[in-house]
């Protein structure tokens, strides 16, 4: 573990900083920590520290898009698993860039996000397939950089305890977004469909891009840089959010620069457990890109169905807000992705077996809820595994995510036309994906239990700060 930095003279140390942990009595049960060592904030100064556009083809599917472009066969498919292509060349490159201090989070994601938007409102100018293909990659390219950062960012400064919550949190905002996509959808197409000679999915493009751009114009004032350097803490803020991340860090290194770290992430053969674990999960759900036509299977027209894709998301995203909370007040995953991801298991048996409307829309509640709450336990579990250095955090999250999202490219495929209503081949994979998951956590959950034995008994670093590997 690094030394902590001395407080200012003038000035007591238990009035800013958190107290050195070896310094606090063993009787305290918040300083103590629990199996793992991790503590409850002991600073009452601590708690004052705290995508839409891309489901808009999904959704735009609903309005003509394939008549309208001349889309046949399969084109579809491709055009939604494109954006992962450039959306997974980017990742790595982005985290080194944005954990090797050479540029301002807030400015570089926010000129990214702005990027986006202007190319997403760019796709109500296709006019055919290849347009279309050549806007979904280049959106997929300008996305990259944010939600990786985003969970760089929550990683350097929330600990191993408020990790899972906080990435809850930010995933639930793409639920919403995934939720009132279809509501805004209806609403576009119901009211601005041929009204200036462009189609309903032309304005929702339009629409969802301006916005978009507004938000980005924000994100220049709200988001935060590194611990150190956010503008909007005081210099005490700042020493405290940084000096919190490296008490909770086990086996903490020294930062060598974020080449070193990639190297880092890739000799921990942890990576490659977290990296298949987090791609069968994003597998999983891959049903996200074909909600609306997976619950047009349902039978309702256009606007129902719209509608209906809305509950669901609503239900999952207190799911994993509450997800977030257990997890992090029990300091535990492997149980919390084993009920979450059986709920989605049993949620795709049932649109296996039944055309019945009612199970089937069930069925919904259960595979969407059960597979995105999941999410944020298992990145927050990358951040606490595979955290010594920023630099190695940075570049696991980015590696994680890339392998991750590979998925969509293959998992794009499943859901053909003419497998509909039930698309059992899509349901069957999507229930296999997840009991994948499952087998996953266990085996790193008893990985984790042996190195922590190891740990103890002084064969590995890490006994003497008294901090142990979560599990």
């Amino acid at each position: 573990m690094k030394p902590h930095s001395a407080p200012p003279q003038g000035k007591k140390a238990h009035s800013t900083y958190i107290e050195d942990v070896h310094s606090l009595k063993p009787t305290d049960e918040k300083a103590q920590g629990d199996y793992s060592g991790a503590t409850a904030k002991t600073n009452p100064r601590e708690s004052s520290c705290s995508k839409i556009d891309r489901n808009a083809v999904p959704n735009a599917r609903l309005n003509d898009l394939e008549k309208d472009l001349g889309l046949v066969g399969t084109q579809y498919n491709t055009c939604i698993s494109i954006l992962f292509v450039g959306y997974l060349l980017m990742q790595i490159p982005s985290n080194m860039l944005m954990s090797s201090k050479k540029v301002r989070p807030s400015l570089y994601m926010s000129v990214c996000m702005a990027s986006w938007a202007l190319v997403s409102a760019c796709t109500a100018l296709t006019k055919n397939y290849v347009g279309l293909v050549m806007v979904r990659f280049f959106l997929g390219i300008t996305e990259a950089p944010f939600y990786p950062g985003a969970l760089f960012l929550l990683s350097v400064f929330y600990t191993r305890k408020e990790i899972a919550l906080r990435i809850s949190i930010l995933y639930s905002g793409n639920i919403i977004a995934t939720g009132v996509a279809g509501l805004i959808a209806a609403a576009t197409f119901s009211t601005l469909d041929k009204t200036h000679g462009l189609a309903g999915w032309q304005w929702l493009f339009i629409i969802e891009g301006v916005v978009t751009f507004g938000i980005a114009v924000l994100g220049l004032f709200m988001l935060p840089d590194h611990p150190l350097t956010t503008r909007w803490l005081t210099p005490e803020e700042r020493q405290l959010a940084h000096d919190r991340i490296i008490r909770d860090t086990v086996n903490s290194e020294e930062s060598k620069g974020p080449v070193a770290g990639l190297k880092q992430a890739f000799r921990d053969p942890r990576l490659f457990l977290l990296a298949f674990m987090q791609n069968m999960h994003l597998s999983s759900c891959s049903f996200n890109n074909f909600f609306p036509t997976v619950v047009g299977s349902l039978g309702y027209n256009k606007t129902i169905t719209l509608v209906l894709t809305c509950p669901p998301y609503i239900a999952t995203c207190l799911a994993s807000i509450v997800i977030g909370i257990t997890s992090g007040r029990y300091n535990e995953r492997t149980w919390h992705i084993t009920g979450c991801m059986g709920a989605a298991v049993i949620g795709f048996i049932i649109s296996c077996v039944t055309l019945n409307t009612a199970a089937r829309y069930i069925s919904c509640f259960l595979f969407a809820s059960g597979a995105y709450a999941a999410n944020s336990i298992i990145l927050g579990w990358v951040s606490a595994t595979l955290g010594q250095t920023p630099e190695k955090k940075a570049a696991s999250l980015s590696f994680i995510n890339v392998v991750a999202n590979a998925s969509y490219i293959y998992t794009a495929y499943l859901y053909p036309k003419s497998d509909g209503p039930r698309y059992l081949i899509a349901m069957a994979s999507n229930a296999a994906f997840g009991f994948a998951v499952i087998a996953s956590a266990w085996a790193l959950r008893f990985w984790l239990q042996n190195t922590n034995r190891k740990i103890r008994s002084g064969v590995l670093p890490g006994a003497d700060e008294g901090l142990l590997y979560a599990y």
